[in-house]
């Protein structure tokens, strides 16, 4: 089958896709669209968010349609790297036998990553980005496709650990989940205290959604595109000939060359789903704030003026 054949197949599987997760999300079409465009690129998400906007309901509806396995960690203080990574325990043989963990999923929800230490946090990290876990000298490739969905709460500060800026880095989006008008939060009240149940149907397999992977990464780039993806991660940065004037009075730190890479990724899937066979400016610009809110460092100055992060990043365009 050729590629175009493919796609136009893949489009009519994605807005099934999309009705199907419908029948139990209410609105969030944003940031369904946003995880999804992640799945198919290939990377990770952060979804920051209060308490009850349906973040679990969410990926667990979303992993049941595209036929994939679930599982949800609770960051806790206390949580060990053994408790994610697995461990090894002395069976009846009295042979050590490896007990693989939660992390061995293809859709892992790590639940308030930011209440757990450094150390646990870690152990994601080789997970994200090489797609193996190494666990008593013993090497674990995961399973394809893998990805990984964090959820933050931005208003309990006291007792969490901010992620460092190398574990932001690994996340393709962050997202910033709203709450939901007053129509579609009348819908979900109507929707979850009656006893009517959806039944999902699986749309997509591992199998398809890793060769659709495969065809975003062999969808073409016009020269001009790229350059002005890589130009608008410039100017982010402050202290080059490309900084922007906003980067330059609030910005401390810009993205890195990461973000430029998942600029341009995300924007071969956007332009793929919106039916077109090679992304374009606008296609950056689309994902360009979920790809950057976490990657550039704001300064005081910028807290102080009330300067958004989203005001800054619209400056580079």
């Amino acid at each position: 089958m050729s590629d175009v054949n493919t796609l136009n197949n893949f489009l009519k599987k994605f807005e099934q896709l999309k009705k199907e997760i419908g029948k139990v999300i209410v609105g969030q079409d944003v940031v369904i669209e946003h995880i999804l465009i992640s799945i198919f690129s290939g990377g990770h998400v952060l979804l920051v968010g209060v308490p009850g906007l349906a973040k679990t309901l969410m990926v667990d509806t979303i992993a049941k349609t595209l036929g994939l396995g679930f599982k949800r960690i609770q960051f806790t203080p206390d949580l060990m790297p053994s408790d994610i990574l697995g461990s090894e325990i002395l069976n009846n043989e009295r042979k050590f036998q490896f007990i693989k963990g939660p992390i061995f999923s293809n859709i892992v929800l790590a639940d308030e990553i930011n209440r757990t230490p450094p150390k646990t946090q870690a152990a994601l990290l080789e997970a994200m980005q090489e797609r193996s876990v190494t666990v008593a000298g013993q090497h674990y490739k995961l399973d394809q496709p893998y990805f990984v969905l964090a959820t933050q709460n931005p208003i309990e500060q006291e007792g969490t650990y901010p992620l460092p800026e190398a574990q932001l880095d690994r996340f393709m989006f962050a997202i910033n989940l709203e709450y939901p008008s007053f129509d579609e939060e009348v819908e979900v009240v109507k929707q979850t205290t009656s006893e009517k149940q959806e039944n999902l149907n699986v749309i997509f397999d591992s199998n398809q959604l890793i060769e659709f992977q495969q065809l975003i990464r062999k969808t073409p780039v016009a020269d001009n595109v790229v350059e002005y993806a890589v130009k608008l991660i410039s100017r982010s940065r402050p202290g080059t000939k490309y900084t922007a004037e906003l980067v330059g009075q609030f910005v401390e730190w810009g993205a890195g060359p990461r973000a430029s890479q998942n600029l341009i990724l995300a924007a071969k899937t956007h332009a793929v789903l919106k039916g077109k066979y090679t992304p374009d400016i606008e296609d950056v610009q689309a994902v360009a704030i979920s790809v950057l809110r976490h990657r550039i460092i704001k300064n005081y100055k910028a807290a102080a003026e009330g300067v958004s992060i989203e005001q800054i990043i619209e400056s580079l365009f």
